[in-house]
């Protein structure tokens, strides 16, 4: 098996923003932009993973002075947060036109959540891993097993067999403001573990369509780059408030970084913890092909521009209901879709087990299927 070897997969970079783009593959049905669940909802549950409790927290705060409010200069904060962060390689193998295998390398960051060794990360940093490595402060390095993942809020948890780690002190994102100090520490580039940047927070959830999902999240000015996705953004306490997940690009674009709020990415840590997925979420049975152009729409041989139904699930409702692989799907209720985000967010308003009639032209001819949304359940 030949080797390949990035620093940053493509999964990652797609990751770097250009804003109102979404980046869809353009190998064939089988290799579009996959979109199989949208989902919508979710449920509060009681916390699993064992966080750091009121009293530790206090503990492990209780050595600044009272009189600065307990906060910590940057130097203070990278001491104190530096061991509940931890670097992300990845290896996919992947088949080439002429079926040789390929192995890419990838990396990113994560963050402690426990001492007995869970650890949150960006699903796009893990997504279609065949083998996940951890690396500690203390330069030991772990195989990591994945719990569970959520494309939706780019949230994954994985677990690697270790214990007496240094978990994150858990912060508040409900309590921040613009203007508050926040402290990004990461993996940058794939290689520069540790690296501590540090800025402001520049707006409170900000909603950016990242891969055609919709997601609210503190924007900051501290310097992001590709490999900080799932690393800590500290606040001056140094508590954890937010998962790093993105930056902007461009040439002429700079201080514009996003993590998902820390209170959001808990609870679906949570649920990770005790289903392997978030309840709640739909699973539409299809995934879809984004056509935004002409030149796309001729690639794949149709005329019209718009989303298309790239494959169906066998046995799903969606097979049921008489979809099939090549259906332009026109609207969902009476919503027109001009765009895998229109339907994401369009389907965002149902709930599992709901009913709903999608408008589709199939051969030139227009007609509509009743599809029952189903649960999202991981195979």
């Amino acid at each position: 098996m030949r080797k390949r070897r990035f620093l940053i997969t493509a999964k990652s970079a797609a990751l770097v923003l250009t804003f109102s783009i979404t980046i869809s593959s353009m190998l064939g049905f089988a290799g579009g932009l996959a979109t199989a669940g949208y989902f919508s909802g979710g449920i509060e549950l009681p916390e699993q993973i064992s966080w750091n409790t009121k009293a530790e927290q206090t503990a492990l705060l209780s050595t600044t002075s009272a009189a600065e409010g307990g906060k910590r200069t940057t130097a203070e904060v990278a001491a104190l947060t530096a061991a509940s962060v931890v670097e992300i390689r990845t290896e996919t193998v992947t088949n080439d036109s002429w079926m040789q295998q390929y192995v890419t390398n990838g990396a990113g960051s994560g963050v402690i959540v426990s001492s007995d060794g869970y650890i949150v990360t960006n699903n796009h940093v893990i997504d279609g891993a065949n083998k996940i490595t951890v690396r500690l402060k203390n330069e030991k390095t772990y195989t990591a097993t994945l719990v569970g993942t959520d494309s939706k809020t780019d949230v994954a948890l994985l677990k690697i067999e270790a214990t007496s780690l240094t978990p994150a002190i858990l912060g508040d994102s409900e309590g921040l403001q613009v203007g508050d100090t926040a402290i990004a520490i990461g993996n940058p580039l794939g290689q520069l573990g540790g690296t501590v940047t540090q800025g402001i927070i520049s707006a409170l959830d900000r909603e950016l369509t990242i891969d055609g999902k919709t997601m609210s999240l503190l924007q900051t000015d501290a310097a992001i780059n590709p490999g900080n996705s799932g690393g800590g953004l500290f606040n001056d306490r140094g508590q954890l408030i937010g998962i790093v997940v993105a930056k902007s690009s461009g040439s002429d674009v700079e201080g514009l970084g996003f993590a998902i709020p820390i209170n959001d990415a808990k609870a679906v840590a949570n649920e990770l913890m005790e289903y392997g997925y978030v309840k709640g979420r739909i699973d539409t049975g299809m995934t879809f092909l984004d056509l935004t152009t002409t030149q796309k729409a001729l690639m794949y041989g149709v005329r019209q521009l718009g989303v298309y139904v790239q494959a169906v699930a066998s046995g799903s409702n969606a097979e049921a209901a008489g979809f099939k692989a090549g259906d332009l799907i026109s609207a969902v209720g009476d919503t027109k879709i001009t765009g895998s985000a229109v339907l994401a967010q369009t389907l965002e308003k149902y709930s599992v087990g709901d009913t709903v009639t999608f408008t589709v032209i199939r051969n030139g001819s227009s007609g509509q299927l009743s599809l029952q949304l189903a649960e999202y359940k991981p195979k």
